[in-house]
């Protein structure tokens, strides 16, 4: 039920869906006031969020860019949350932009950073298809040679809580203790460092696919961009997950 409702919960805070709201509510009123209220709305929620100084500055606020990990320090297993692969339509997969996530787990076992990795992910779709992430990146680690002994994968989550939940599961049953690298991107970390510590997984953050490592402003920032739109999806998402999670879970 909760996975249900925070697709639901996304999609109704989305900027696009009420921008595209006011729009049709200044068509088709036939109250001037009315009209140029919403129309003047919709271009002020426009601007405002295609700013990308507002963006990166709610970037540069709620990501975690740095890690704890002492230098030298290995673990016994590095958890990576799962997003960083789609499903192709055709019974495989393919990379996404979050693929930083799977190129830092793959170079922590590498460089003997970690013994094992986690990969944590299903297929987080309401209607899903039958691709399972942590099944199609275990057979992306055997072709790049990572031992089969080393690849630890769990693909039933669908989302964060649930990552948490079933990577514990596995941990256990392979008697792996703490503490562990949890790696994802880092606008997720933060909400995905209290899910796992609530499961009482105890994790040190490692972030990667990063936006920015730095805070810095030019004339650009203060055009409408695109991007800086599309960017708020994801920190809204992040911020109702975090409240909803901490508060009501």
């Amino acid at each position: 039920m909760f996975f249900i409702f925070s697709k639901v919960l996304s999609f109704l805070m989305s900027l696009l869906l009420w921008v595209f709201a006011f729009l049709l509510i200044a068509l088709f009123s036939k109250n001037v006031k009315r009209k140029r209220k919403f129309l003047l709305t919709s271009i002020i929620v426009l601007y405002i969020f295609s700013n990308s100084l507002l963006i990166n500055l709610v970037s540069w606020c709620w990501d975690i860019r740095e890690t704890a990990m002492p230098v030298g320090k290995k673990y016994t297993c590095a958890i990576v949350l799962g997003g960083f692969s789609s499903d192709d339509g055709n019974g495989g997969g393919f990379f996404n932009s979050a693929a930083d996530r799977f190129i830092q787990g793959v170079r922590l076992q590498k460089t003997g950073q970690v013994s094992h990795l986690l990969v944590s992910g299903g297929n987080g779709l309401l209607m899903p298809s039958g691709f399972r992430e942590g099944d199609w990146v275990k057979e992306q680690l055997k072709e790049m040679q990572v031992p089969d002994s080393c690849v630890l994968s769990e693909s039933k989550s669908r989302n964060t809580i649930e990552n948490a939940m079933f990577s514990k599961e596995v941990l256990q049953q392979h008697k792996l203790k703490g503490p562990y690298l949890l790696v994802t991107s880092a606008f997720h970390m933060r909400r995905s460092m209290m899910i796992f510590k609530k499961q009482g997984i105890n994790v040190v953050a490692y972030p990667c696919n990063f936006t920015s490592r730095r805070f810095a402003v030019s004339f650009d920032d203060f055009l409408p961009n695109a991007g800086a739109l599309a960017g708020w999806g994801t920190y809204i998402k992040e911020a109702i997950g975090y409240v909803v999670t901490r508060y009501f879970k």
